[in-house]
């Protein structure tokens, strides 16, 4: 074979391994689409599953219980990614079944970094609360949080483990950016942040519950201890984070490669932030270069200006309107003793979608 052509094959090849890298970055989301794992205990289920790098695999061998936990933050964390994202041209569609979202992810745009961040703050919610419940046995409460605060109520209680939550979610959720031949590339530094930020995103917003006790409930001694707040919270934070992204590039800061902010003017992004490389495509018509599904025959909703109105989602090719008939249960009235008996109502109601 040629110098030249040797050269030209193994570039072809590094291309393939780069685009296969890009599109499958997280795969593993697909054991959300799994039935229940907890009851397997057989290693040879990890070495089969698809989408995972040889450290993810080794990781499922040691944590096999945990591999439940693991596929509830993954459907968490497609389940709010879809919710954040419901009324906007890129709804966090699924794909397909062995992809999820397809080549939306293939580029560095602000969508990958959301499915990034929410899929490891999945992980590390998923995890925690497996702990706090008891399901786990290598990990339980947080037995850390004791004591008398400074604010005069007693730490007790059963304080939710995000310690190890989390740091089963960057062992795991982490480990195809760390292997060897993606390292320390642009995208894999993009994704190490942005799957960092989501962790934070739980750990930044942990709540402290209490409970009073005392005489007919005089509070004369408050308990308290630290809980997770809810996953839709989170979703919530990092759809703000991603609506105030920051666009970044790699630059080398002495002896080390960071991620530094391409407009100068801007103040650097926190760990907490989200960053990208890519601008975003429209999402208005199906590409399959960019994972696009278009916005053809999608909802809009005519009286609003925002990005689910119909001027803005149907980007400006106009809408069609549709009446169509809907029962709702009305005119409800409770019954002593125990039962409400209802009343069905039709109506007719306007529905508006994309042409």
């Amino acid at each position: 074979m040629h110098t030249r052509t040797f050269i030209s094959f193994i570039f072809l090849a590094a291309l393939l391994l780069l685009k296969c890298y890009l599109t499958t970055g997280t795969r593993w989301l697909v054991l959300a689409k799994m039935s229940q794992i907890s009851s397997i205990q057989n290693v040879d289920f990890c070495n089969r599953l698809k989408g995972l790098v040889k450290r993810q695999k080794q990781i499922c061998r040691r944590n096999l219980e945990v591999m439940e936990s693991l596929r509830r933050g993954a459907n968490l964390a497609i389940d709010e990614c879809q919710n954040q994202f419901r009324n906007r041209r890129w709804n966090c569609s699924i794909v397909n079944q062995a992809n999820l979202f397809g080549n939306v992810l293939k580029q560095g745009t602000r969508e990958a970094a959301f499915v990034h961040s929410i899929s490891s703050a999945g992980v590390a919610h998923a995890v925690t609360r497996a702990c706090s419940s008891g399901e786990l046995r290598k990990c339980g409460c947080d037995r850390s949080v004791r004591g008398r605060s400074p604010d005069g109520f007693e730490w007790s209680g059963c304080s939710d483990n995000i310690a190890f939550g989390a740091a089963f979610s960057k062992a795991f959720v982490d480990a195809r950016e760390r292997a060897k031949r993606y390292a320390g590339t642009n995208r894999s530094l993009m994704n190490l942040h942005n799957n960092e930020a989501g962790r934070r995103a739980i750990h930044d917003n942990m709540k402290v519950q209490c409970k009073c006790h005392g005489v007919s409930g005089s509070c004369e001694l408050k308990t308290c201890w630290k809980a997770t707040p809810s996953f839709r919270e989170v979703g919530a934070k990092l759809k703000e984070k991603f609506d105030g992204a920051t666009e970044v590039d790699q630059q080398r800061v002495g002896t080390r490669r960071q991620l530094m902010p391409i407009n100068t003017q801007y103040k650097p992004h926190t760990t907490g932030d989200l960053v990208y490389m890519d601008a975003s495509p429209d999402f208005c018509e199906p590409d399959k270069e960019t994972g696009s599904l278009g916005t053809h025959g999608r909802l809009c909703n005519k009286d609003s200006k925002a990005i689910d109105g119909c001027d803005l989602m149907c980007c400006g090719r106009g809408f069609k309107t549709k009446k169509r008939t809907v029962i709702e249960r009305c005119n409800c009235k409770f019954y002593w003793c125990c039962y409400v008996k209802c009343k069905e109502c039709r109506k007719e109601v306007e529905e508006h979608r994309c042409i």
